[in-house]
């Protein structure tokens, strides 16, 4: 496939737009093309083991006729990852961004890296109806619906160029844990009102922000931000936008899945689904009623976590027409490792330092501390993990090796016996599911 630019829009794009006004001026997130050659931004819901787990029940290799629309695909970070995954493969990636100076600087970040398996079409994402542009297996619209005066009408967009069982990665903002961030934005709307030139808005920005006092709910959190920090396209995004909205899980479930019939399968970047678990979140010592409400229902739970840490900023999730989570309790899949360098037998020696009691896990990257039970057979089980080899065949090499006093353990007890460690990696997203008749993805 040859990389090209489309044609002029079917659609004449009006430029009174303040949005597409933004980020022509300053293409979001500012990236130098040159840093291609010593780095690769990796975008947390586009990595394709994730995907497969999330999305393909594990079943899909990506290696045959993939299509995967980036829309909104702004400097490029989503597209350049994926393409850089799907490289060699019979594959397409389509950028789509209505801002030419961001898909300039992603189609110059792609050439850096040599990727020719990228589509550039300068559009919005709500002509995708005109544009025939195909079916996609993956849409990637990370930070852009919520920009949008109608959000719904670009979502009814995405799902008309959704190919069947296929899935759609989403990034929105969250409301509770944007408060400071809303309230800012409104206080900068009073202090420097219509003032129409970008440049003199960023600098009355910038004393506000360097004097507020320490009660500003802003201040208050502002560890939860970098962006207004890092440059001054960031500091325009999170603070001077024109238009922007956040979400509540329950605003989500009822927009997405209530009113569309999608699936959710959410993933905050490090900490995966665990930031929607309570009984994470609250730690080793949570209160007796914990485990009424581990039994509620998980849309409840999660809406419960949201509001208890106040820490989730932005929504990252996977939506599917029906639920096609790899399943765990199949002996014909595969678990592996990801995200992070650690080995089965080095789970193993963790456990082993308890000496048959619960060990403490205090995982750095999500924030969590559990107590891990090492149950019967989970370090058995554990040293054959390698990310090859299927459930079936380590349950048979741990019924070979082990001391029984009784019969061998069958593969539902093996399942069981290790369901408590597997749920609280896989909440995190360090333990996934591939089906053992596909190939692990080429590294990036």
């Amino acid at each position: 496939m040859t990389s090209h630019p489309n044609r002029k829009s079917r659609i004449l794009m009006t430029t009174n737009d303040p949005v597409q006004a933004q980020y022509e001026a300053l293409p979001y997130p500012a990236r130098d093309p040159g840093d291609e050659r010593v780095r690769l931004a990796r975008t947390w819901l586009d990595d394709l083991p994730m995907l497969n787990h999330y999305c393909f029940a594990g079943r899909r290799s990506f290696r045959s006729g993939f299509r995967v629309l980036v829309a909104g695909g702004g400097t490029g970070d989503g597209t350049v990852f994926v393409a850089e995954q799907l490289r060699g493969a019979d594959a397409e990636v389509v950028h789509l961004d209505f801002s030419r100076a961001s898909l300039d600087i992603a189609r110059r970040r792609a050439e850096v890296r040599g990727l020719a398996n990228i589509r550039w079409v300068h559009d919005s994402l709500l002509n995708l109806p005109r544009l025939a542009l195909g079916k996609f297996d993956y849409i990637n619209c990370s930070g852009v619906l919520h920009h949008l005066a109608d959000p719904d009408e670009g979502l009814r967009a995405l799902l008309g160029a959704l190919a069947d069982d296929s899935a759609i990665g989403m990034l929105l903002y969250g409301s509770v844990g944007r408060t400071g961030v809303y309230q800012m934005q409104e206080l900068l709307r009073l202090a420097i009102g219509d003032e129409p030139a970008i440049p003199v808005r960023i600098a009355e920005a910038k004393q506000i922000l360097q004097s507020v006092p320490r009660t500003n709910w802003f201040r208050r959190g502002e560890e939860l931000f970098s962006d207004h920090r890092e440059n001054d396209a960031g500091l325009f995004d999170l603070l001077l936008h024109p238009r922007d909205r956040g979400y509540t899980v329950e605003e989500l479930f009822a927009w997405l899945a209530d009113g569309h019939g999608l699936h959710l399968e959410f993933s905050d970047v490090q900490r995966g689904r665990s930031a929607y678990l309570p009984h994470l979140q609250w730690g080793p010592r949570p209160p007796a009623l914990v485990e009424k409400i581990r039994r509620l229902p998980p849309r409840r739970q999660y809406a419960i976590a949201e509001l208890l840490t106040g820490t989730i900023q932005t929504h990252s999730f996977y939506a599917t027409r029906g639920a096609r989570v790899a399943p765990y309790g199949d002996a014909t899949y595969v678990p592996f490792f990801f995200h992070e360098p650690i080995t089965g037998p080095e789970l193993a020696q963790f456990l082993a330092q308890g000496r048959g009691q619960p060990v403490m896990l205090d995982h750095v990257h999500s924030g969590i501390s559990a107590a891990v039970n090492p149950g019967r057979y989970r370090q058995a089980i554990l040293t054959h993990v390698d990310g090859f080899t299927t459930w079936h065949e380590i349950f048979e090499r741990v019924r070979a090796h082990a001391e029984h006093a009784g019969p061998p353990p069958t593969d539902a007890e093996l399942f069981e016996d290790f369901r408590g460690l597997y749920e609280l990696l896989n909440a995190i997203d360090r333990l996934l599911l591939r089906h053992g008749s596909v190939e692990p993805p080429r590294p990036v």
